[in-house]
């Protein structure tokens, strides 16, 4: 069971932000910027590597519920970034498909 998986059941506490039956979102515990949300689905998928066609609805729902709360938390309209890392030279530390969204603050290319 991943990480995410444990939170999502809540073995594991975290600072949610949503919850439905497909996703959750959280805060990042160790945010880049004044918002920095992870967006989890329910489906333990390892990576964007392991994504299938039949997860097509799941990931548009990922980038959908993104925007959502970049308008709810006010910030869309200044804009923000969404990130998917994939695999370790790709930055990505847990095995579990998740989108992290930023904003809050002016962000740069190359992130850092």
């Amino acid at each position: 069971m991943t990480l995410f998986e444990k939170i999502a059941n809540r073995e594991i506490p975290a600072s949610f932000v949503h919850e439905d039956a497909d996703l959750i979102a959280i805060h990042d515990i160790n945010p880049e910027s004044p918002y920095h949300i992870l967006i989890i689905p329910r489906k333990p998928i390892a990576s964007l590597n392991a994504v299938k066609s039949e997860d097509a609805a799941l990931v548009g729902k990922m980038i959908v519920l993104a925007r959502e709360l970049a308008e709810r938390l006010g910030f869309a309209e200044k804009g923000y970034r969404l990130v998917f890392n994939c695999g370790t030279e790709g930055g990505q530390t847990v095995d579990h498909l998740h989108l992290h969204l930023l904003g809050g603050r002016q962000l740069h290319w190359p992130p850092g």
